[in-house]
C-alpha cells in the first residue's frame, strides 16, 4: 500500500436526508481539526422538510475542504465523493474532479432505488457518462448489518448506523484516526443508549477494516498539520460564533443579553445555542412570531438589557416596523439577517447576498441604520461584538448580515483572551449633574450623537418614549416641523458618524494596479483565494473585501482611484454595486452576479477575472 502525502483533499458525503451526512461531515471535519489541518466545510441540505426517500430532492451534503494550511473556502469540485444512494450520486455528479474516487453502497443499486432517483437503466455510472474515475460500490448496508447481527437493534435503528461504515472508510483512506468519532459517539449516545453507541463504534471500526483489509484503494492519503498561529483552537460554524460574539459583547458591556426571536432557516441556530448558556446570564424568548421577537427585544433594550433579535429575509421584512420603532427611540439593538435565497420563502436552505438594498432601507420613513456583514464563519464572532459594541455606545440599532453559506459552514477558530477585546461602554445615566434640573432623554454626547441610556425605575431619570416624533430635547411628542426636520438629520448624522470609529478601509495585495477585485461579506473566502492565486501567477490584482456598509469606511475613493478596472462580485444581481454607485459616481464598475443559491467558486471567478485582465 503506498501512502501519498497531498496538500489538500476535497470530500463530499452525500445522502438522503435521513442517513446521517452532516453528523459524518462534522466528524471527519472535527477529527481533520484536532490533528491540525486547516479546514472550511459546506453543510448542503434539501429545502423540503422530508422530500420523499431516495430522490434527488432529498439529497443532503456536507462538504468538508482540508489541508496543509489554511482553508478560505470548501473546495469548488471534490476528490472523493461518498454516495449513500444513486440520487446522491446523480446530484452530484456535476461536482466531480475527473480523477475523483466514487464510493456508492452498491446495496442502493436496486431498481427500486434508481427508480427513485429517476434514472432510466439499471446502469446509472453509464447513463451519467461516469467514465475515468475511481469507483467503488461496497455493500455498505449489507455490511453494516453483518456487523450489527448480534447486536439485538432491530433493523431500522441497524441500518441507521450505515453512515458510520462511509466514515470508517474515509478516516481510512486518509489516515485520520477513530478516535475523536469513537469518542463523540460514546458521549452522545453512551448514557442514554448504551447499546445504539457500541453499535455505531463497531460499524465505524468495521467501514476502517474493510478499508483496510481489503485493499480496495491503490493509495492512501495523508495531509500535514496547517503551520497555524499558535493557541488553542476548536471549530466553529458561522451561527454558533454569531451568539458567542453576543455573549463577549454583553460580559464587555456589564449589561445583560436578551434575545427574542422566532425560528426561521437558516438562523434558527443562534437562538438555540444563546439558549443553553443561561449560567451566563442570558435571557431568551421564542417568540410567537418575528415581530413578537423583536419587540420583546426592543423592551429589553428599554429595560437596559444588550438586546439581539435573529432573522432572516423573510423574517427582516415582517421586523422592518419595529425597527423603525427602534431607530426613533434610539435604542441599542442588533438584529442578525442570515441571508437566504428568496424572494418570499424562496431557497430556505441555500445562500444568497440579496438583502441588502432591503437592510439599507426597508423601512418607511427616513429611517437610516448602521449595517454590517461578516465575511467567514469565525469572524462572525468579531463582527457580533462589533454589532454589539455600535449598538450601545451609539444608541442604535444595528443590522449584522451574515448568510445560510458561513452561518452553517464551520472553519478553525482560534478561541481569543477576553483580554485582547475593548470594554464597552453603553452611555448609562443613573442620576442628574447639579446643572441639570430635569432629564432631557435626547440630550446627545457631541462626539457619537448618543442620546444617553436610562434604566426605567431610576429615580429622577422618568422619560416618555414611542414611535411618534420626539422633540430634541425633551422626547415629547412633537409635530413641530422644524422639529422633525432637526431629528431627521440628527438621526442620520449619529449613523454617518460612526465612521469616526471604524477600521479605515483596507486591501490585499498591491495598493495600485489593473484590476481590483470588490466583495462583501461572506464571499471573501472564494475572492481572496482566488485573487491570492493570481497574484501568485504575477497578475495585477487585488482585493478590496467590505464588512463595514453603512456607513462605508474610510478611505474607499482612495483605493478605487488607483486601479484600473473594478470588478463587484456579489451573490445576487448587483446591490453592493449600484450602491458604491451612489456613493462614488466617478467610477465605472464591473459587475459578476451569481444568484444559484451557491457561493462563487474560485473556478469561475478565475476565469472572469482574467476575462477582465485580457481585455
Amino acid at each position: 500500500m503506498n501512502v501519498k502525502e497531498l496538500k489538500d483533499v476535497v470530500i463530499r458525503f452525500s445522502g438522503d436526508s435521513g442517513d446521517g451526512m452532516q453528523l459524518t461531515g462534522t466528524l471527519f471535519s472535527d477529527t481533520a481539526a484536532l490533528f491540525g489541518n486547516g479546514i472550511s466545510t459546506f453543510p448542503d441540505y434539501p429545502a423540503e422538510i422530508r422530500a420523499p426517500q431516495g430522490t434527488v430532492a432529498g439529497v443532503s451534503g456536507f462538504q468538508v475542504h482540508f489541508g496543509s494550511s489554511r482553508m478560505l473556502t470548501p473546495g469548488d469540485y471534490c476528490d472523493t465523493l461518498i454516495a449513500m444512494n444513486p440520487a446522491a450520486l446523480k446530484a452530484n455528479v456535476v461536482w466531480l474532479k475527473k480523477d475523483a474516487t466514487i464510493i456508492l453502497d452498491g446495496d442502493s443499486l436496486d431498481d427500486k432505488s434508481l427508480a427513485r432517483a429517476g434514472f432510466k437503466t439499471n446502469d446509472p455510472l453509464e447513463e451519467l457518462g461516469i467514465k475515468g474515475y475511481n469507483i467503488l460500490t461496497p455493500d455498505i448496508t449489507s455490511m453494516t448489518k453483518e456487523a450489527l447481527k448480534d447486536s439485538g437493534l432491530d433493523n431500522k435503528a441497524v441500518v441507521k448506523c450505515k453512515n458510520m461504515f462511509a466514515l470508517g472508510i474515509c478516516l481510512y483512506l486518509y489516515d485520520k484516526s477513530l478516535e475523536h468519532a469513537t469518542s463523540y459517539i460514546k458521549t452522545k449516545f453512551g448514557k442514554k443508549n448504551p447499546a445504539v453507541a457500541e453499535a455505531n463504534v463497531a460499524v465505524l471500526n468495521a467501514g476502517y477494516n474493510y478499508a483496510h483489509n481489503t485493499h480496495s484503494f491503490a493509495n492512501t492519503y495523508t495531509v500535514q498539520p496547517a503551520s497555524l498561529e499558535k493557541g488553542r483552537y476548536r471549530s466553529i460554524s458561522g451561527n454558533v460564533a454569531t451568539a458567542w460574539g453576543f455573549m463577549a459583547a454583553s460580559e464587555k458591556s456589564g449589561r445583560p443579553l436578551f434575545c427574542g426571536s422566532y425560528p426561521i432557516t437558516p438562523a434558527t441556530v443562534i437562538l438555540e445555542e444563546l439558549a443553553k448558556h443561561k449560567e451566563l446570564g442570558v435571557k431568551t424568548v421564542q417568540a410567537e412570531d418575528e415581530i413578537a421577537g423583536i419587540c420583546t427585544s426592543i423592551g429589553a433594550a428599554f429595560g437596559g438589557a444588550f438586546a439581539v433579535t435573529t432573522t432572516s429575509g423573510p423574517g427582516l421584512s415582517l421586523k422592518s416596523e419595529a425597527m423603525g420603532l427602534a431607530v426613533i427611540a434610539e435604542l441599542p439593538l442588533v438584529v442578525v439577517d442570515v441571508q437566504r435565497g428568496g424572494p418570499s420563502t424562496g431557497l430556505p436552505t441555500k445562500t444568497e447576498q440579496s438583502d441588502l438594498l432591503q437592510a439599507l432601507w426597508g423601512r418607511n420613513g427616513e429611517c437610516p441604520m448602521v449595517v454590517l456583514a461578516a465575511s467567514s464563519p469565525s469572524d462572525c464572532f468579531d463582527y457580533a461584538f462589533t454589532a454589539g459594541k455600535i449598538a450601545m455606545e451609539h444608541m442604535t440599532p444595528v443590522i449584522l448580515l451574515t448568510d445560510g453559506f458561513i452561518a452553517n459552514g464551520s472553519q478553525p477558530w482560534k478561541i481569543p483572551s477576553m483580554s485582547d477585546y475593548p470594554t464597552i461602554n453603553p452611555p448609562i445615566i443613573d442620576h442628574l449633574d447639579e446643572d441639570e434640573p430635569v432629564y432631557l432623554p435626547y440630550k446627545r454626547d457631541p462626539e457619537r450623537l448618543a442620546r444617553r441610556w436610562a434604566i426605567p425605575g431610576t429615580e429622577g431619570l422618568e422619560h416618555r418614549i414611542g414611535g411618534l416624533e420626539k422633540d430634541a430635547l425633551k422626547g415629547s411628542v412633537s409635530h413641530d416641523p422644524k422639529n422633525h426636520q432637526k431629528m431627521v438629520e440628527l438621526r442620520a448624522a449619529k449613523v454617518a458618524k460612526v465612521a469616526d470609529f471604524i477600521p479605515t478601509q483596507s486591501v490585499y495585495g498591491a495598493e495600485e494596479g489593473d484590476l481590483l477585485v470588490v466583495g462583501w461579506g461572506g464571499t471573501k473566502g472564494h475572492l481572496q483565494a482566488t485573487v491570492e492565486k493570481m497574484q501568485q501567477e504575477g497578475k495585477s490584482i487585488s482585493l478590496c473585501h467590505f464588512n463595514y456598509i453603512n456607513p462605508l469606511p474610510k478611505g474607499v475613493e482612495e483605493i478605487f482611484g488607483k486601479f484600473k478596472k473594478i470588478v463587484v462580485c456579489e451573490l445576487n444581481e448587483g446591490q453592493f454595486a449600484n450602491y458604491l454607485r451612489m456613493n462614488f459616481q466617478q467610477f465605472h464598475y464591473e459587475q459578476y452576479n451569481k444568484c444559484q443559491g451557491l457561493p462563487f467558486t474560485t473556478v469561475e471567478l478565475e476565469a472572469k477575472f482574467n476575462e477582465l485582465l485580457e481585455k
